[in-house]
Order: structure tokens, then C-alpha cells, then sequence
């Protein structure tokens, strides 16, 4: 056994509540069990996975950490869950899973399980993608991207896959130049009218964006997250107030609603 892999209290307790918590799955799943435990499928527990893991993000995107604790006892309910189904599929079992991610973290951490050196974070992702495009045996570099992810987390892994074996700007110069010239376009198209060619170079400067976030080391995903709920944070405050003054929130108009949110934007900023 490697010597940071050595057992401690918590990796042994830690194993003794996930044991319990397999059988439990399992008690679930006989024939005795619960009637809707034995009933689910892969894919019938696909839209409670999705919104465990959505419920992860707001956890964490809130900082609410007793939360976070059940969302993910949440999650991996769902890991066993599926393992579970698997297992009396006769395909694969929990004990599979783990050993699988756990050989899968050594194999691509060469610079702490072996004797590679790496001198930045940049080098550490470029070994990973190289580990894992020669141990995937995937068609091509970028289908093993999943595609039903959001579109701005999907164009983000797109790109840094792509980066990884260098096609990939030298920095953030030229992007700013290309935004430029992908702005042009889109007004162009607009201008003739062609709503199709319009959605494509629209399309073609979201992706231009999440490549300047990318080189600025700022995840379109999160920013974009963040902006939303800045948003809905004022909005909110537009309507109480209007609320307050006696003022139906679709009777106030732009110009009122527009000096509240200024009034809004302006606390922010003398509280921060």
C-alpha cells in the first residue's frame, strides 16, 4: 500500500457507515422491501439525480453547509442506488465502483502516487487529459464530453480538451480581437435579416466568450450563476418596494423600476 494511502479513524469509520448504508440499499431492493425502492429503474431515477445534485450547487452556491452535509448523503444515495440496480443486473457492483475511481485517481495523479513532476496547475491538466486519452481508447478527443450537460459547461470542456494537446490561443490578446470580429458578424447577419446565420454567429460569440473566460481562468458557468442571482437578489427588492409604496409590480414602468434598481445596485455598493 502506498504510504499516503494508510488507514486512519476516519477512512475506517467512514467505511463502516458506507457498509451500512449499502446494505440498507439492498434491504430496500428485496423482495420484502419497500414497494417504490423495488419499482425504480435507471431511468426513472434519472430526474431525482438531476435535482440532488442541483440541490448540491444551491447548498454550496449559499454557503448553507448543514444543508450541504444532507444534499450529499442525498447524492450518494443515488451512487449506491444505481450501483444496486447494476449489481442485480449482474453487471457491476458498488465494491467495482470504488475500486474503479480509486485506481482511476492514482493512476492520473502520477506526481503524488508516482514519480512525475508537474510545476502548475496548467501542467497538471494537460497529464490528465493525456492519461486519460491513452487509457480511454475514445473514437476521437472530444467525445467523451457529455453532451447533455448545460451548453456552457460542455463548450468550457470542449475547449480545455482541445487545449490540452495544444490547438488552444497563446493568450488572451487575440480573443479579445476575435469577440470583437464575432460581434461584427452577429450585427451583420441581423442587419440581412437572416435569422438563421444570426443564431449560428450568436452561437459562435457565446463560444468565443467562454473561451475568454477560460483563458482568464474565470468558469462561464459559475459567473453566469452568479449574475443570475444578483439579478433576481434586486429584482426581488424592486418588488418589495413597490410593494410597499402600493405599487403593482406590472403598473410601476421602466423609469420607476429602473431608478429602484439604481437605488438597489447603489446600497450594494456602499455595503461592500
Amino acid at each position: 500500500m502506498h504510504d499516503k494511502l494508510k488507514p486512519s479513524p476516519l477512512s475506517d469509520q467512514a467505511a463502516a457507515e458506507f457498509a451500512r448504508l449499502v446494505r440498507i440499499m439492498a434491504a430496500l431492493r428485496a423482495p420484502d422491501g419497500c414497494p417504490w425502492d423495488r419499482e425504480q429503474t435507471h431511468e426513472s431515477l434519472r430526474p431525482y439525480l438531476i435535482e440532488e445534485t442541483y440541490e448540491v450547487l444551491d447548498s454550496i452556491d449559499r454557503k448553507a453547509y448543514a444543508e450541504l452535509k444532507k444534499e450529499l448523503g442525498d447524492l450518494l444515495l443515488h451512487i449506491v442506488f444505481h450501483a444496486q440496480l447494476a449489481d442485480e443486473e449482474q453487471l457491476f457492483n458498488v465494491a467495482d465502483v470504488l475500486r474503479e475511481i480509486s485506481e482511476k485517481l492514482i493512476r492520473r495523479h502520477p506526481h503524488v502516487f508516482g514519480d512525475a513532476t508537474v510545476n502548475s496547475t496548467d501542467d497538471v491538466n494537460k497529464q490528465w487529459e493525456q492519461i486519460k486519452l491513452n487509457e480511454d481508447h475514445k473514437p476521437n478527443l472530444l467525445s467523451g464530453v457529455p453532451k447533455h450537460q448545460p451548453a456552457l459547461n460542455r463548450a468550457y470542456r470542449v475547449q480545455e480538451k482541445a487545449a490540452a494537446v495544444g490547438f488552444d490561443w497563446p493568450s488572451d490578446e487575440p480573443v479579445w480581437a476575435k469577440l470583437t470580429e464575432e460581434i461584427a458578424e452577429l450585427k451583420h447577419e441581423l442587419e440581412q435579416g437572416d435569422r438563421a446565420k444570426a443564431e449560428a454567429e450568436f452561437g459562435d460569440l457565446l463560444f468565443t466568450m467562454v473561451n475568454l473566460g477560460r483563458k482568464l481562468n474565470i468558469h462561464p458557468e459559475e459567473a453566469l450563476r452568479g449574475t443570475i442571482q444578483k439579478f433576481t437578489d434586486r429584482f426581488l427588492q424592486i418588488e418589495l418596494r413597490l410593494s410597499e409604496a402600493g405599487i403593482p409590480v406590472h403598473e410601476a414602468g421602466l423609469e420607476k423600476m429602473d431608478d429602484l434598481w439604481n437605488q438597489v445596485k447603489a446600497e450594494e455598493h456602499a455595503r461592500a
